[in-house]
């Protein structure tokens, strides 16, 4: 089971009452066991996988929770490598063994939510369930088999009678009583709509940014792509419920979510060469803090939907074309009130179009909401790793280095070259592969040649480090071809290969149906060669010996007790490959993030813990993937932490550090066309005509610092025509109010948050009478 959600904010529906609104929380549930033997099946439910408490809390805080049953999930360790060895079983078809087991585990699932009245039925919070997850795109490889796979889904489910709707995302043939749903980024775009007219249009996945991936750049998604495609869904598809990956919040109605919060890999939880952070761009990073500006940017358009609300769940909807790349949506209620998006879809060119006997300016690719939505504020946060306690003391740490085995010393034989998977049951991500031979004559030019199904390896001749390889996620197949110097009689070929992740699943084509398979997938090594001045040797069909996992691995030395079982030895500095690390790490309260900038790959423990797997040395062009890896502070005690690293390739530990993540830098830059922000439109909204003009109501810089942080120092102000913006230098501009630092100060300075009215009269005057206007403010938070 894996719960990849966290509470965000709690939203209320100030002009809707018949309606209810709130947050909702999404739980994505995969099989998980603590044992599996004699036929019998153990869950775990203890700990961060007590999913019970969980949706009690959901419910104690007031909110709602879709419960997505899954069983299979995507990205996040897919299905437990046991049910592979369920005689004549094949995943996710109409497959009786494959059946019994998801049954039994939906099953399990819905009984301990129905046990504690969990379901909104019954007076809980969960009003949502999902069976399955995204098998359209797979369907096409099982023929009749998944098309009968996914009817008896949908049956079980019901048949399980939770008094809620069911989901099934991206499955465009969803069975009757099924809510066909869009995972992606532009469903407002490429989502079909509910295969019929009484299911609402649901989008179950809104990817504010993509997972990311060792050896790639970090994927990035603008706020205003976000914010464009969620608008253009709930007006082009009547949406009615958006979940932005990975934490869910609705606005209009029970079904409307939207989704927040990055998350963390923890432990080997992470699918092929998927980096231990894990959607760390999204609106609230890993650790949990604001990333602008898309928290702000998607909170003004959420408060700008709701003053929509009445006329999009009630109203009648027209859709007017303005122009040839330029039209609008209008929702007119029976109350008289309307709300209209002006769309333009010129990716390029700015559109002027006639509304009602105005003129709208549109900018390229956008959607204004009227009457009240024209542009929306800008501010940005700068996220830091304050330097922490740097463990460059030796003395402070310790090393035991792993033995290399070789043939003799195995007790597992083969005589031929073993599928990885197979043979660990994903115990761990290591398996060795050991072979012997013979030569007549030693040999210093000899190339030693392997071809690996994936995803790493580290090769060893007579216990001498040889070099290492790896493929990568859209190829984890590669070669490995290093020179080697043999002796005259019996030579040793130690293989370490090693697995970053299970396969994941991609959307299948005509031309790969393959690849839907996940019972199917290899990995480990597939052909070992030897070539020398003499012969060539294809050890593949050899004797081999083999070795499940590290010694490390099997004495626990990553906790205390286990870490008894070995004899640690004083830091040598040697860089020495498959070597652990242990040292006493310092405590704290702060979001705690462990800097392995200086590490090559493994994995790192804390009390016992393992926070993941790092590989700081595969990078791209532009850097590691990741070097910062989460410490919950709930892994932390008070004193006496133990931080242990397995280190693969050499590394360097004296340069790590464990610092911590804040918020140390707020921008905002507003334009004074710009409209207030929206949430100061509700006081207004009864008893305006024209909210937009109320008195009093200005553009305004919004500031604010994460909790228990206050604005210290204001780095930059300036009121006038500032040069730059929030993500590059700035600069004054030939326009500046010589007031803008000390009005900016006088308002923020000792504050939490503050805010900044846009007004000539506020800055003691108009600086410029001929020029358009913006204030600029950066501050520091402490």
């Amino acid at each position: 089971m894996m719960i990849s959600t966290v509470l965000v904010a709690t939203v209320t529906n100030h002009y809707c009452s018949n309606h209810v609104s709130g947050v909702m929380i999404s739980d994505e549930l995969s099989f998980q066991f603590s044992g599996f033997g004699g036929g019998f099946l153990m869950y775990d439910f203890s700990g961060r996988h007590d999913i019970v408490s969980f949706i009690k809390e959901v419910h104690a805080q007031g909110l709602y929770a879709c419960l997505r049953i899954g069983p299979f999930i995507q990205s996040e360790c897919g299905l437990p490598f046991w049910l592979h060895d369920i005689p004549g079983i094949v995943f996710r078809s109409d497959n009786e063994p494959f059946k019994v087991y998801m049954q039994n585990f939906t099953a399990k699932i819905v009984s301990m939510m129905k046990s504690e009245n969990l379901y909104a039925s019954q007076g809980g919070p969960i009003i949502l369930s999902q069976i399955e997850n995204e098998y359209g795109t797979v369907q096409k490889a099982y023929g009749q088999e998944g098309l009968a796979y996914v009817q008896w889904a949908a049956h079980m489910a019901e048949g399980l009678q939770t008094g809620v709707p069911w989901v099934m995302c991206k499955q465009n043939n969803a069975p009757d009583r099924m809510i066909n749903s869009c995972n992606g980024k532009k469903c407002g775009q490429t989502f079909v709509g509910p295969n019929s007219p009484d299911k609402p249009a649901i989008w179950t996945e809104n990817w504010t940014t993509r997972y990311r991936v060792y050896g790639e750049d970090a994927p990035v998604r603008s706020a205003e792509d976000i914010a464009f495609h969620v608008t253009l869904f709930i007006a082009a598809k009547k949406g009615s419920f958006v979940n932005y990956y990975m934490t869910m919040i609705f606005l209009l109605r029970p079904d409307f979510a939207l989704q927040y919060h990055g998350g963390t890999n923890f432990g080997r939880t992470a699918s092929a060469f998927v980096t231990t952070s894990y959607y760390d761009q999204a609106p609230l990073d890993e650790y949990g803090l604001i990333r602008q500006p898309k928290w702000g940017h998607l909170k003004e358009l959420h408060a700008a939907l709701k003053l929509c609300s009445t006329p999009l769940l009630s109203g009648v909807k027209v859709n007017l074309y303005l122009g040839p790349q330029q039209q609008a949506y209008i929702f007119n209620a029976v109350s008289g009130e309307c709300a209209a998006f002006l769309i333009n879809n010129d990716t390029i060119n700015a559109a002027s179009v006639p509304f009602r006997n105005a003129s709208y300016d549109l900018p390229p690719m956008s959607i204004s909401i009227l009457p009240d939505c024209k542009n929306v504020s800008t501010q940005y946060t700068t996220r830091t790793m304050g330097r922490g306690e740097v463990l460059d003391a030796a003395d402070m740490w310790q090393e035991f280095t792993e033995a290399i085995p070789n043939f003799d010393s195995t007790s597992t034989k083969s005589e031929t070259l073993m599928e990885q998977m197979n043979t660990t049951k994903d115990s761990s991500d290591y398996l060795w592969y050991t072979s012997r031979f013979q030569l007549e004559s030693s040999d210093t030019q000899a190339i030693l040649e392997v071809s690996s199904l994936g995803h790493a390896l580290h090769a060893f001749v007579n216990g001498q480090t040889v070099g290492s390889a790896h493929g990568s996620r859209k190829n984890p197949r590669f070669k490995f071809e290093r020179r080697v110097s043999l002796s005259k009689g019996i030579n040793y070929v130690s293989i370490l290969s090693v697995m970053v992740g299970m396969p994941f699943l991609r959307p299948v084509s005509q031309f790969c149906l393959i690849r839907a398979f996940l019972e199917r997938r290899a990995a480990g090594l597939r052909t070992v060669k030897i070539r020398d001045k003499q012969d060539n040797y294809d050890l593949t069909n050899y004797s081999w010996g083999y070795q499940i996992g590290l010694q490390g691995e099997t004495l626990h030395i990553y906790t205390e007790l286990g870490s008894s079982q070995v004899q640690w030895k004083t830091f040598s500095n040697a860089g020495n490959p498959l070597t652990w690390y242990k040292v006493d790490a310092p405590p704290g309260d702060a979001p705690v993030a462990l800097n392995l900038a200086s590490m090559g790959k493994g994995e790192a423990w804390v009390n016992g813990q393992s926070i993941g797997r790092y590989w700081p040395s595969y990078r791209s062009l532009n850097g590691s993937a990741q070097t910062w890896y989460n410490v919950p502070r709930s892994f932390l005690k008070p004193t006496g932490n133990l931080l242990v690293l397995l280190e693969e390739n050499g590394g360097n530990p004296l340069q790590i550090s464990l610092d911590t993540a804040s918020i140390s830098q707020v921008c905002g830059h507003v334009t004074a066309s710009h409209m207030a922000p929206v949430s100061s439109w509700i006081e207004h909204h009864h008893r305006a005509k024209n909210p937009s003009k109320v008195s009093g109501r200005r553009p305004k810089v919004l500031l604010a610092c994460p909790s228990k942080s206050k604005i210290s120092r204001i780095s930059f102000a300036s009121y006038g025509t500032p040069l730059g913006n929030c993500t590059s230098s700035l600069a004054l501009g030939t326009c500046h109010s010589q007031n803008s630092r000390t009005v900016v100060e006088e308002a923020c300075l000792g504050k939490m948050k503050c805010s900044i009215a846009v007004s000539d009269r506020r800055f003691g005057g108009d600086p410029c009478p001929t020029e358009p206007k913006s204030l600029m403010v950066v501050a520091e938070c402490q």
